[in-house]
C-alpha cells in the first residue's frame, strides 16, 4: 500500500495537479497491480514465518523493495523542494479560458509540443488549444516561463510535463510532434552549449522514436542560422551556408543542422513523416525581456531612457517577422505536403541602425544610439526567399514590421511594469536565463 502511495506521489511530483488526471491513471493502474504483487509475496512470506525460517530469495525479493521504496521516497523529497514552478502556477490556475472551437474525437488531435513554456511554443500552444486539440507541452523551463501557458493550465485539453525533452523513457499517445525545445538566443544557448546541443539532436531522437512508434507526423523547428554568415542574399533552401564549425555560436547552428540530419533520417529509415521550418528573426509578446536579443534589448532600453547599444557598426542586417506570422507559418508547414525545408521569416530588411531608428521612433524614447564591438561570427546579412512558402503552402507574413513592434512594445511595458519600470538587459556573453521580479 505504502508503496502505491508512493508511485502516485510520484508520478503528482511530476505533473501539474490539475493536469495529472489524463498520465496518472495509467501510472496508479501499475501502482496497483505492483503493490498487489508486493502484498501478494508479503502474505505468502507472512504464511510461512510461523513455521518456517523465511526463504533466502523471499527475503532479497523484500530487501530489494524495501530499497526500492527509500528510494522513490528520496526521488519524492528532491521533486518537492524544486517544485516552485507548479506552486507558481497552482497560484495563477485560471477559472475561465479562452474559446476552445469543440472538435469531435475523430477531428482532435492529441499534439505534443516540446518547448511548449516558450516565446514560440506558447503562442503556438494557443493556437492548437483554440482550434479545439488536445495539447502536450514537454517544458524543463530553462527559457520558457509558467506565465506563458497559465492561462490554460486545468484545461480538460492541455496537459503539462515538467522534464527535458532529451530524457528517455516518453510514452505517450500522439498525432503530431512539433519539437520546439532549444535555447535561441545567443547568450542562452552559448551558456551551456553541451546541454543546446543535446535538446536538438538527442532530443530530436527521442522524439524521433515517439513519432516512430505511433507513426505520427513530426515538425523540427530549425533556424536561418544553418545559412550561418551568409555568401548569398536572399537565403534560399537550397543553399548550404556558411557556418563556422567551431565559433561560439556552432553549438545552436550546428545542432540544428544536425536535429535536420536525424529526422531526414527517420523518414528514410522508417517512413516517418517529417516536416522541417527554418525559422529567421521573431519578435512579438513572451519574448523574455531579458534574452539578449536585439528587439527585446532595443525595445526595453528605449523605454527606460538607456542608450541602444548596437554591436558594430549597425550596417548588418536582419528580417524581422511578428510571432503571430510564424506560427501561422509552422501550422501550415505541419499541415502541408511539403515534407523539406521551407524558410518562415519576413523579407523586409532593415540594417540594424535603420530598425534602432524605428523603434525610438515608435516608443518616443530620447536614448542614445551607441555602437560597441561587434559580436565573433555575427552574420552580416539576414533576408529570407520564401518562394518555397508563398507557392506550396499559401503562406506569407500578414504583419508589418511596424504593426508588430506596436504590439511588442505594448507587452514589453507591461513587463517592466510588472518589474517595478526596471529590467536589466543583458550583453552576447553566455548567461544562464534570469527570471524577473514580482512574477513577471
Amino acid at each position: 500500500l505504502q508503496f502505491l502511495y508512493l508511485i502516485g506521489t510520484y508520478q503528482g511530483q511530476h505533473t501539474h495537479p490539475d493536469t495529472m488526471s489524463a498520465v496518472s491513471g495509467q501510472t496508479l493502474v501499475l501502482g496497483a497491480v505492483s503493490a498487489m504483487v508486493l502484498l501478494g509475496v508479503l502474505s505468502s512470506v507472512g504464511k510461512s514465518s510461523s513455521s518456517a525460517p523465511l526463504p533466502s530469495d523471499k527475503a532479497a525479493m523484500i530487501k530489494r523493495l524495501e530499497a526500492e521504496v527509500d528510494a522513490l521516497k528520496a526521488a519524492i523529497g528532491d521533486k518537492a523542494t524544486a517544485s516552485l514552478q507548479q506552486q507558481q502556477c497552482s497560484k495563477i490556475r485560471q477559472e475561465s479560458y479562452p474559446e476552445v472551437k469543440q472538435l469531435s474525437s475523430q477531428q482532435k488531435k492529441r499534439i505534443v509540443v516540446s518547448g511548449g513554456a516558450g516565446f514560440v511554443g506558447s503562442n503556438l500552444v494557443d493556437k492548437l488549444m483554440k482550434l479545439g486539440h488536445h495539447v502536450i507541452v514537454l517544458d524543463n523551463f530553462f527559457t520558457g516561463r509558467m506565465e506563458n501557458i497559465a492561462h490554460w493550465m486545468g484545461h480538460p485539453n492541455f496537459v503539462l510535463l515538467e522534464r527535458d525533452v532529451s530524457d528517455p523513457g516518453l510514452n505517450l499517445v500522439v498525432d503530431q510532434i512539433y519539437h520546439l525545445a532549444s535555447p535561441a538566443s545567443p547568450p542562452h544557448y552559448m551558456y551551456d552549449p553541451l546541454q543546446t546541443i543535446r535538446t536538438n539532436t538527442e532530443g530530436t531522437i527521442q522524439l524521433g522514436q515517439l513519432a516512430k512508434k505511433n507513426q505520427a507526423r513530426m515538425l523540427f523547428t530549425s533556424t536561418s542560422e544553418v545559412y550561418g554568415d551568409p555568401k548569398i542574399s536572399p537565403q534560399k533552401e537550397d543553399y548550404w551556408g556558411n557556418v563556422n564549425p567551431v565559433g561560439p555560436r556552432s553549438c545552436y547552428d550546428e545542432a540544428k543542422r544536425l536535429g535536420e540530419t536525424i529526422l531526414y533520417n527517420y523518414e528514410k529509415m522508417f517512413g516517418t513523416e517529417v516536416r522541417i521550418v527554418r525559422i529567421f528573426n521573431t519578435f512579438g509578446p513572451r519574448m523574455h525581456p531579458n534574452d539578449g536579443r536585439v528587439v527585446s534589448n532595443f525595445i526595453i532600453r528605449a523605454l527606460q531612457g538607456l542608450p541602444m547599444e548596437i554591436y558594430g557598426d549597425g550596417s548588418a542586417t536582419r528580417s524581422f517577422q511578428y510571432v503571430d506570422d510564424l506560427v501561422d507559418g509552422i501550422y501550415a508547414v505541419m499541415n502541408g505536403d511539403v515534407s523539406t525545408p521551407v524558410n518562415i521569416g519576413n523579407p523586409d530588411e532593415y540594417t540594424i541602425n535603420q530598425f534602432a531608428e524605428l523603434i525610438k521612433e515608435i516608443t518616443g524614447s530620447a536614448s542614445e544610439i551607441k555602437h560597441i564591438e561587434a559580436s565573433k561570427d555575427d552574420p552580416m546579412q539576414r533576408k529570407p526567399d520564401i518562394t518555397k512558402a508563398k507557392e506550396m503552402l499559401g503562406w506569407e507574413p500578414k504583419w508589418t514590421v511596424r504593426d508588430g513592434l506596436g504590439k511588442a512594445i505594448a507587452y514589453f511595458k507591461d513587463q517592466l511594469q510588472k518589474n517595478g519600470g526596471k529590467i536589466d538587459t543583458i550583453g552576447q556573453e553566455p548567461k544562464k536565463p534570469g527570471y524577473l521580479k514580482k512574477g513577471a
